[in-house]
C-alpha cells in the first residue's frame, strides 16, 4: 500500500491539473470545493470519470460526499482507501 500512495497521488495531481489547469500549485492541504472556481460539479464529474478509467473502479453515489472534495489530501486519502479495497 505504501508504494501505491505516491503513485496514486501523482496520478491524482495530473488528473486535477488536466481538469483545473496547470497554473494551480497543489498540495495535500490545497482546498478544492468552494476554493477553486474551476472546481465545480462538471469538473468533479470529469475527475471521477478519469479516476474510474485510470484505476478501473466504479464510484457508488453513497460513498461520495462534499467532505471528500474538501482538499487534495482528502481526495487522495479516499482514492488510496478505495484502491486498497479493490486491489
Amino acid at each position: 500500500m505504501r508504494d501505491q500512495q505516491p503513485q496514486t497521488g501523482q496520478v491524482l495531481e495530473q488528473i486535477l491539473l488536466s481538469v483545473l489547469g496547470p497554473h494551480h500549485h497543489l498540495t495535500d492541504q490545497t482546498p478544492l470545493l468552494g476554493a477553486i472556481p474551476e472546481f465545480d460539479s462538471s469538473s468533479i464529474m470529469t475527475i471521477l470519470t478519469l479516476l474510474e478509467d485510470q484505476y478501473d473502479v466504479v464510484f457508488d453515489d453513497a460513498e461520495l460526499s462534499a467532505d471528500l472534495f474538501s482538499t487534495v489530501g482528502s481526495l487522495r486519502h479516499f482514492m488510496t482507501e478505495k484502491l486498497g479495497k479493490t486491489a
